[in-house]
This record gives C-alpha cells, sequence and structure tokens, in this order.
C-alpha cells in the first residue's frame, strides 16, 4: 500500500471513530442536544437528562460538556440546527422528535445519535433492526407498537358518555404526524366513532378550528403529537376548554396544562434513561450494537378539575387506573 493511500484510509477511521476514543477537551466529552420544542418548554427533559447524566456521575461543565439547540416547534429548522450540532464534532447527540433524528441523520452517518421519536425506526430507514442496529443510531422507540392510539380512544370514550364523534386535531405541514395518523381511521372505526380530521397549521388557526369543530356536533378531540401542537399545548387546551371539548393527549405535560387526559410514556423518564445510553457511548461503546429501548411504562393523567369544568363525572374506578390526577 502507498502511504499517501495509508494516510487517507487512517483519516477515514479516525473520522469515524467516536470522539472518546481521541482527544477530549479538558471538560471531558461533549454531547449535543436537539429539541423540537422551545427552550422553555422542553426545560423538564432537559434538566431530565442532565439529572440522568449527574446519576452517573457526569456534571456539565466539570467532566461534561453540553450543546442545545431549540427548534421552536418549528420542523423546518431542524436540518440547519442539526448541521451546527454535526459541525461541533460531539461524542454523540441526543435528538427528540423523529424530524430530528431524520435530520441529524441526514447531517451525518459517524457521529453516533441517540434518538427519542414515536415512529418505527426500522421503517424510517435509520437502523437494521431493533436489537441490533447497525448504524449510528440508537435510542428510544417512544410507542413500541401500533396499539397506542386504540388505548387513547378507549380511554377517551370510557370518560365522554355517548361518545360517537370524535374530531382529531393534526398539523398537516407535519409529514411524520401525518404518516402516523394513518393509524387513527382503523382504531377509530373499532370502536365505533365517526372520526372528522380537524387541520392547524399555526396557533392562530386554534380558535377557528375547535369552534367549527363545536359546532359540527364533535364529542370531543384527540390530539395528535407534532411539533406545532406540542409546543403550543397550553393553546391547545386552553381553547379546547372554551369550546367545552374534552381531549386526549399523549404527553402529561398537556394534561397539566389543562388537557382533559394524557396517555403515553413519560417523556423526563425517557430523557433520564437516555442518559445511560449516552454515557455508554461516550466510554467507548458503539450505536450499532446498543438495541433500541422501549417504554416500559405507559402514564395515564387526568385532570379532573378540567373534568369538573366540562362537566363530566369521571367514576372511581376510573380515576383509580390513573397514575396522577391533578385536582
Amino acid at each position: 500500500m502507498r502511504r499517501r493511500d495509508f494516510i487517507t484510509l487512517l483519516g477515514g477511521t479516525l473520522a469515524a471513530w467516536p470522539r472518546s476514543a481521541r482527544t477530549q477537551s479538558p471538560m471531558g466529552p461533549l454531547v449535543g442536544l436537539l429539541s423540537p420544542l422551545s427552550q422553555a418548554r422542553a426545560t423538564r427533559n432537559v434538566q431530565a437528562f442532565r439529572n440522568g447524566l449527574h446519576e452517573l456521575g457526569y456534571i456539565e461543565g466539570r467532566n461534561i460538556a453540553l450543546e442545545l439547540r431549540f427548534a421552536d416547534g418549528l420542523p423546518s429548522h431542524l436540518p440547519q440546527l442539526a448541521a451546527e450540532l454535526v459541525a461541533l464534532k460531539p461524542d454523540a447527540i441526543l435528538v427528540g422528535s423523529t424530524a430530528g433524528i431524520l435530520a441529524a441523520r441526514n447531517a451525518t452517518q459517524t457521529i453516533p445519535l441517540v434518538m427519542i421519536a414515536g415512529e418505527n425506526p426500522v421503517g424510517l430507514g435509520l437502523v437494521k433492526s431493533i436489537a441490533q442496529p447497525g448504524t449510528n443510531v440508537t435510542g428510544t422507540w417512544l410507542t413500541g407498537d401500533d396499539g397506542l392510539f386504540g388505548k387513547r380512544l378507549g380511554l377517551l370514550k370510557e370518560v365522554v358518555p355517548g361518545l360517537t364523534r370524535l374530531g382529531a386535531v393534526l398539523d398537516p405541514d407535519d409529514p411524520h404526524a401525518v404518516k402516523k395518523f394513518r393509524l387513527l381511521p382503523p382504531a377509530a372505526r373499532a370502536l365505533d366513532l365517526e372520526l372528522h380530521v380537524i387541520e392547524v397549521r399555526a396557533a392562530s388557526e386554534f380558535d377557528a378550528a375547535f369552534a367549527k369543530a363545536a359546532r359540527d356536533g364533535m364529542q370531543a378531540l384527540f390530539i395528535t403529537s407534532s411539533a406545532l401542537l406540542d409546543t403550543h399545548r397550553g393553546g391547545v387546551a386552553a381553547t379546547a376548554a372554551r369550546m367545552r371539548l374534552p381531549t386526549i393527549h399523549p404527553w402529561r405535560e398537556s394534561a397539566e396544562a389543562g388537557g382533559l387526559m394524557s396517555y403515553g410514556p413519560s417523556l423526563p423518564d425517557v430523557y433520564r434513561s437516555s442518559a445511560r445510553t449516552v454515557a455508554k457511548i461516550v466510554k467507548g461503546s458503539s450505536p450499532a450494537s446498543l438495541p433500541i429501548q422501549i417504554p416500559r411504562r405507559f402514564e395515564l393523567v387526568v385532570n379532573l378539575k378540567t373534568a369538573k369544568a366540562l362537566g363530566l363525572t369521571i367514576s372511581e374506578s376510573f380515576l383509580l387506573l390513573a397514575d396522577e390526577v391533578i385536582e
């Protein structure tokens, strides 16, 4: 082999190695975090990640450095933010959405990426299998199966008497929300629910869209997950309450913000557990061999204050099922 060829090969190999295998900064490994939310909305998740690192002996500013980027609920910002983080050549990047992990994967095939996303990473082409990712991507698949929509619908039907007409709130400009939405109509049909799509593209459209839903006889709203709806969860909950429409949401933060119910994994728990995956990577593990995680626990949160304001009576037996009741 010629010396020039050898140097070229060696340089390519070093570029593919994790930063932990090379010389680190005096503060230790560098980890990026890419959130689809605003900095304010992401505070709890980011703090959970920091807490997880701290539990493992990593303290920001002492033996680990963090670079944070926030998309403010605008998926179009994610590619640029991902490119900014990749340019810093971190040891790993934690990415908190499907659109984000796709943007990050487009920006790098070598830097380890730890995802927190709702879609099957195998179906997205991000990994080869759940057990053996085989690429620079690992992390958490939030839903783990396709039955979560049906479970949410069943819970809503138990709480709203005589529920037959349901509005599904969707941002049609979010391709990943639209793709995931395909699972909802068959789940609704299985429960004899008449489903109507309510499209919103900006927070300024909530009032008109929800008012029309009420006029059209919707008895409740199923709030899908998207950067827009997750970022403006308070506005979604408040507008639905004004229209006297019960809601079910993917995340507990929406129930805390005034939505009637939420059912899904705890995002702070997932961010905390993601710290373990990041720690393994900065110590030299390859994401290709770290299995994709699936949350073990899904939590039901009921806002009893909202239920009373809507005139809904929720049975004691149902409340006993809840992980938390907000009064």
